[in-house]
């Protein structure tokens, strides 16, 4: 098992949170987290997925929205 963690700022969520929301629907995972940051109003977000390979795929397909970063690590 892994865990994804996406982060990104309140304009880029306004931005791209539909494309995300659309393109993580691609992937078998169960969202774990998400959180909106008091103040600045940030998202956090961590999903779980089993496969190493869709762990990899999620990440770069996140990095490609502006404003989004990812990462995964074993669970």
């Amino acid at each position: 098992m892994w865990r994804v963690t996406i982060n990104c700022s309140a304009d880029d969520w306004q931005i791209n949170g539909k494309v995300f929301k659309e393109m993580a629907l691609k992937y078998p995972t169960t969202l774990l987290s998400s959180k909106k940051m008091h103040g600045d109003e940030r998202r956090i977000m961590e999903y779980q997925i089993e496969h190493v390979s869709d762990a990899e795929d999620f990440v770069d397909d996140c990095l490609k929205l502006a404003g989004f970063t990812a990462v995964f690590d074993s669970l």
